[in-house]
């Protein structure tokens, strides 16, 4: 073999390993606000905080998945419960950004809020490697989130109503407690079991803590789990109804849950349980 084949073999081998290494869009970016993110950087953030978890391939199959419940995200299928696009869309990088940032309540998935905001956006680039739909795709249009109507005893009641007649309280329970009578058969869309939200613990939700990112969720939908959109189900009023009716569930002192134990207590022969054969009030 001469010098010239020699070093042509060894130049083919070379880049075959760093194909074989690197995942799909390797020169992926994102755009958090001002900053530009590049996965070449994202990638050594990833093998360092993320790959125990989401593994190798970003399919979310890492060393410790075995013991994690629920599992971690699955990045190869793009798909992703907080967003502020539609549902079946691609999230915005600012999405993916705050989810990093923010964590994820009740589960393993801490927050990255002491990474730099350059750092996060360099991630944010490099999961976005692990999908071809981020070369094809291009992510949803944020919704709109109108502004909140007053909190009042009316607003409580109806989301309260809606509550009930929507079947909230089939999956979530008539407390809010994530113990409904669907609760147990819940799965995601890998089929692994997946438990509803309770309202009674802590100061978050999935996606946030504030009755904007509650609104969002109604209007998104989280997808990859049994929880839908329902941008096409309810009105804006009516699902600011619902925050605030939801708000009363949580163990927390919130304007909501003032002016619901006010009633509540001037009225409680007037209240009908939420559950099967129950009215809405």
């Amino acid at each position: 073999m001469t010098k010239k084949s020699i070093l042509v073999t060894f130049a083919l081998g070379m880049a075959t390993v760093f194909i074989a290494d690197s995942p799909v869009n390797s020169a992926q970016e994102s755009h958090v606000g001002n900053l530009a993110g590049n996965a070449g950087s994202g990638k050594q953030l990833y093998r360092r905080f993320c790959i125990g978890c989401h593994g190798p391939q970003g399919d979310g199959n890492g060393e410790n998945a075995q013991w994690i419940d629920p599992k971690p995200r699955d990045f190869t299928a793009a798909t992703f419960k907080c967003r502020s696009t539609p549902t079946g869309t691609l999230p915005t990088d600012e999405d993916l950004d705050h989810a990093v940032q923010r964590g994820f309540v009740t589960t393993n998935m801490p927050s990255w809020n002491p990474l730099t905001p350059q750092q996060r956006a360099d991630l944010v680039a490099f999961i976005k490697t692990f999908s071809p739909r981020w070369g094809t795709e291009k992510p949803g249009t944020p919704i709109n989130i109108p502004s909140e109507i007053p909190v009042n005893i009316d607003s409580i009641l109806h989301g309260r109503e809606l509550f009930q007649k929507m079947e909230c309280w089939k999956c979530h329970g008539p407390e809010g407690h994530g113990d409904g009578p669907s609760a147990s058969t819940l799965t995601d869309s890998k089929d692994n079991p997946i438990r509803p939200y309770n309202f009674s613990t802590g100061s978050r939700f999935k996606c946030g803590e504030t009755n904007q990112d509650l609104y969002r969720i109604f209007m998104t939908g989280l997808d990859g789990t049994p929880m839908p959109s329902f941008a096409d189900v309810i009105k804006p009023n009516d699902a600011w109804d619902l925050v605030h009716f939801l708000r009363t569930l949580q163990t927390l002192r919130t304007p909501e849950s003032t002016v619901w134990k006010k009633y509540a207590t001037e009225h409680a022969r007037d209240i009908k349980p939420i559950g099967p054969n129950a009215g809405g009030q």
